[in-house]
């Protein structure tokens, strides 16, 4: 019996030191150590305003684990996406012409998860916001801060649009340009932008790896912004599995936001894909 227990002893160490190990090896892959890693979005303790201002339903998942730190620490989430999402996959579970009041109500359950205190979503066309007019844009921007009074807004990032998406560039950009106009005024609420962006070396790995950053991540110019900081989300790693369930016609795009998430252990994918990288939008 006692070297029954010493060899189980044995056994679990070395596959704790091979899943340590792979995690070291992992997060060194992925994550850059002169990039802060933050406990919160912000430091303020009150209950603070958050818009989401989005292209499409889904684009929240590449902040979900700070989402769910956000909903945690008792912050209030406004969800505005501009379009319904209705030409992109339908994981042949609709018609496409069903995609977007199915991508609409898939939006909800995520929304209601979260314990949004407002979902919005429009309708302008999805995969044609580049034809648009970028005043367009900071309109609709300004409507959304002014109508939800907002301390801190998230969105994407405006030069590449995460990894190469027109609407991505055009949504984020027309926020950037209001919120750049009009901060430091009195009457402006927000005291923050908050764009999404990825680690240089999540960027390398991502062009090896995942076919939609292949086609469409730009080849010239200075890509991505630098981050100024990260959030921690291995906790909430399986309130963002819950969320990307909830999109259930989108999970081929997931499939290029977190790469062979299915055949890696949990314990172990949850510790590398570990962090989300946040650019503070300066004046």
């Amino acid at each position: 019996m006692r070297l029954l227990i010493n060899l189980l002893i044995i056994s679990f160490l070395v596959v704790a030191g091979i899943s340590y190990g792979t995690i070291w090896w992992g997060r060194g892959l992925l994550h850059d150590s002169g990039i802060p890693v933050q406990k919160s979005l912000f430091g303020n303790t009150i209950p603070q305003k958050v818009l989401l201002f989005f292209a499409h339903p889904d684009d929240e998942i590449a902040v979900g684990g700070t989402l769910n730190l956000l909903k945690e620490e008792g912050h209030e989430l406004y969800m505005v996406y501009l379009t319904k999402g209705e030409n992109g996959p339908t994981g042949d579970l609709v018609a496409q012409e069903q995609l977007g009041e199915a991508r609409k109500k898939e939006m909800q359950k995520v929304a209601e998860f979260l314990g949004a205190k407002s979902l919005e979503i429009l309708d302008y066309p999805d995969s044609g916001l580049k034809h648009l007019p970028i005043e367009l844009f900071e309109r609709v921007a300004q409507e959304m801060v002014e109508k939800y009074q907002p301390d801190y807004v998230i969105t994407y990032d405006s030069t590449v649009g995460l990894y190469g998406h027109p609407d991505h560039r055009m949504v984020s950009k027309g926020m950037e340009n209001y919120y750049r106009t009009n901060i430091g005024k009195v009457d402006f609420p927000v005291k923050q932008l908050f764009q999404v962006t990825l680690s240089p070396k999540q960027i390398q790995v991502a062009l090896q790896l995942a076919p939609g950053f292949q086609r469409n991540y730009p080849k010239e110019g200075n890509g991505l912004p630098m981050p100024d900081f990260s959030i921690r989300t291995t906790p909430y790693f399986g309130a963002l599995e819950e969320m990307m369930e909830m999109h259930a016609t989108q999970q081929e795009v997931f499939r290029d936001l977190l790469p062979y998430k299915d055949q890696v252990p949990r314990y172990v994918y949850s510790r590398i894909f570990d962090r989300e990288y946040f650019y503070k939008v300066r004046v």
